[in-house]
């Protein structure tokens, strides 16, 4: 027995489209090939589509195997005429679509082998919209609700098929599965229920925040310190939209209603690149539409948003800053558009135009399947090539490329294990079935040499158990590499921990994380990091990639107080619990993050609770020096609700330098939390370089959760499945 696979990657699983729950349903077949489904868009030399061919025109290679083509159809979508009517689907529950009472009878086809997949919407178009309200503020959500009223209005032709997706707080849901039923579509997006995920939205930006919300509640309980602060779950809800549009064959266009997704520092570049593969590997051309429209910044500010201090309003500072912050907003939603075949619709009022482009970008096209010879599972990529037989047709081809074979982990031995990690780091399609969220900081050891932890935290909810001995456990493994702008590899990180749990610890590893840290000591300069995570249970693997600069801190400079990166951080660990060698133990004595026996852990996702301490560190180099050599700085600790100081420390004096670390000035605060109401605050570290008439700023935006229940000793502390020490590149 063999499961009924697909390529772009296409399964015929499923009959319907609908359901906030909906997965593909398996189907299995007594066939020994898998069947491999494309689209292939032929046009001529002037971009006409060609809608004369058969299916004896076309040649398919798989790795440059002939394969026999079974399944050919032909879309046409440039025809008036109407087609055959599509039954509505009405959500019945909880935006749970009830699947339809038959679906269309696709036309005869002659397959070479196998059972007949189910083409479903023969000669329709599929546009898909996807009002992503953790993206948007309230007039945002307000502005595309009514584009898209306006254009189910007005805008509809007689081949398309609409469906209405929506994200907020929780998990993506599906308001309504495809249909043309104008009354249906409009009473739909009537419905949205507009302010849901707003408060995220405010965080994509300056993270201003006096709305005075202390209940924390627009989190999940369980995963909230991986809901903030980065875009990595917006683009993971893209990737689930592709996913659930995948078990249709079909080309599919999405619309993606949003206020710009603005890349942080912690954001993972693999995400980004993961939600780009699966839209490509289902067929979905992303079309992002920018809900904030045509907007003129006035140079002190608006009611939306405050004017700029001191004398940035008549500079034109101010307008710079916020139009910097706007572009960076939307180079994501480009990059997007661009890799997928689709198209970004930004600083246009008129959103409804910009859905009508959209949905005109799907020409006629054919859908053309084979079942692949291969029938290995290994999980490897299968390269697949499509020609005409006649050449001198001078058709120009547009059709995915390959895929990616099915894999069964528990049978792969120890060398298949290994090699699959290899080639998963190599890959350019990033696997991200396991959630990641990294951070990586800098400190300077010498005037040459730099310190760089990275620090890797899991959600333990995706972490598999297997029960042994009455113990549950699981095995982690780790494997990345470090590459200079040369492309020159600089470090590299191979790695596992084994975790071992009793049956209550594992019952409340669902609400704890997994945290893993190593480190590099480089030379200044530009970096990429690409690292991955493997849970060996069941096989899933996550991908984290990122690029960072180290400054070069050596140089005098006159006007700047050099400072290294502020870690946040809520715990403490002692080195005891350390297992390292000897050699092992002697790199972590040059850790900055070491101190009297304790390893400082960052927090990464900068989460915190009111019975927690706050623990903050960073480093200030070169300071001035008075006649008797001596540095006199002063370091303050704030935090900013909205535009309110809601707490300042004592000044603290910085005098005396890290011994053996040059000209270096530790800074340390530790604040208990439980003074401060919960809600979301910029907190700020101020320093002022007294002797050499310099002062410097950080901040970082932080969350401070309510204690809901008696604390207990966390069963799950990120110290625990720390079990290897930073390891510094050679």
């Amino acid at each position: 027995m063999r499961k009924f696979i697909g390529l772009t990657a296409l399964v015929f699983a499923s009959a319907r489209f609908g359901g906030v729950e909906m997965k593909a349903q398996e189907v299995t077949f007594k066939a020994e090939a898998n069947l491999v489904v494309i689209d292939v868009s032929a046009k001529d030399k002037s971009g006409k589509v060609m809608g004369n061919l058969k299916k004896g025109d076309f040649i398919i290679l798989e790795d440059g195997k002939p394969q026999q083509i079974s399944v050919f159809e032909f879309q046409k979508l440039d025809s008036d005429e109407p087609p055959a009517p599509v039954p509505a689907i009405k959500p019945v529950k909880d935006g749970v679509a009830a699947a339809p009472a038959a679906a269309p009878v696709p036309k005869p086809t002659t397959l070479a082998s196998g059972p007949k997949p189910i083409i479903r919407y023969q000669d329709r178009r599929l546009v898909a919209m996807l009002f992503d309200f953790s993206t948007m503020a309230i007039p945002e959500q307000i502005r595309s609700q009514k584009a898209a009223q306006e254009f189910l209005k007005t805008q509809l032709k007689p081949a398309d098929l609409v469906t209405v997706l929506t994200a907020g707080t929780g998990p993506i849901k599906v308001a309504q599965d495809f249909t043309d039923d104008r009354a249906r579509l409009d009473e739909v997006v009537k419905q949205l229920k507009i302010g849901d995920g707003s408060d995220l939205a405010a965080l994509g930006g300056n993270g201003d925040d006096a709305s005075g919300d202390d209940t924390g509640a627009a989190f999940n309980a369980d995963e909230t310190e991986f809901n903030i602060f980065n875009n990595d779950r917006k683009l993971a809800t893209l990737e689930s939209a592709a996913k659930l549009l995948a078990a249709l064959p079909e080309k599919k266009a999405l619309i993606y209603f949003s206020s710009g997704l603005e890349q942080q520092g912690n954001d993972n570049k693999a995400q980004l690149e993961s939600a780009i593969n699966a839209a490509k590997r289902a067929n979905v051309a992303f079309y992002p539409i920018d809900a904030r429209g045509l907007v003129a910044s006035a140079p002190a500010g608006d009611a939306s948003s405050a004017g700029g201090r001191g004398s940035s309003a008549f500079t034109g500072g101010a307008v710079s800053a916020r139009g910097a912050s706007r572009d960076n907003s939307q180079e994501t939603l480009s990059t997007l558009a661009a890799d997928t075949g689709g198209k970004m619709f930004v600083d246009d009022s008129d959103l409804a135009l910009g859905m009508q482009q959209a949905r005109d970008d799907i020409s006629s096209y054919y859908i053309v399947g084979y079942y692949s010879t291969n029938g290995k599972t290994d999980g490897k990529f299968r390269r697949v090539q499509v020609k005409l037989a006649n050449p001198a047709l001078q058709a120009k081809l547009d059709y995915k490329g390959g895929y990616f074979g099915e894999k069964e982990f528990k049978k792969f031995t120890s060398a298949d294990k290994e090699s699959q990690l290899e080639q998963a780091l190599m890959l350019g399609d990033p696997v991200t079935d396991l959630s990641l969220t990294a951070e990586t900081s800098y400190f300077r050891l010498a005037r040459d040499r730099y310190f760089v932890p990275f620090a890797v935290k899991i959600p333990g909810s995706e972490i598999a158990l297997a029960k042994s001995k009455g113990k549950a456990q699981t095995e982690l493994e780790f494997i990345g590499q470090l590459r200079d702008e040369k492309q020159k590899l600089v470090g590299v990180v191979r790695d596992g921990i084994k975790i071992k749990l009793a049956e209550q610890t594992a019952a409340q590893l669902s609400s704890r994380p997994i945290a893993y840290e190593t480190g590099f000591a480089v030379p200044p300069g530009t970096y990429t990091l690409k690292f991955l995570a493997r849970e060996n249970e069941t096989g899933k693997m996550g991908t984290y990639e990122t690029k960072f600069v180290i400054p070069d801190l050596a140089p005098d400079k006159p006007n700047v107080l050099k400072t290294s990166s502020v870690v946040w951080s809520s715990q403490r660990q002692p080195m005891s619990e350390s297992i390292a060698s000897v050699e092992k133990k002697k790199i972590l004595e040059a850790d900055p993050l070491v101190q009297d026996g304790q390893k400082l852990i960052p927090s990464i996702t900068h989460v915190f609770r009111k019975d927690q301490n706050l623990y903050v560190y960073m480093e200030v180099y070169d300071p001035g020096l008075d006649g008797n050599q001596k540095p006199s700085v002063a370091a303050t600790l704030s935090f900013y609700r909205g535009r309110t100081k809601s707490f300042e420390s004592e000044p603290v004096r910085l005098d005396t330098f890290i011994a053996k670390r040059g000209q270096t000035l530790p800074v340390r605060f530790q604040a208990p939390l439980s003074q401060l109401a919960a809600g979301r605050y910029t907190a700020q570290i101020n320093l002022i370089d007294e002797t050499g008439k310099k002062f410097s700023f950080q901040r970082t935006e932080i969350v401070i959760l309510p204690v809901q229940k008696p604390v207990t000793p966390p069963a799950v502390p990120a110290a625990e499945a720390v079990k290897t020490p930073p390891v510094a590149a050679k």
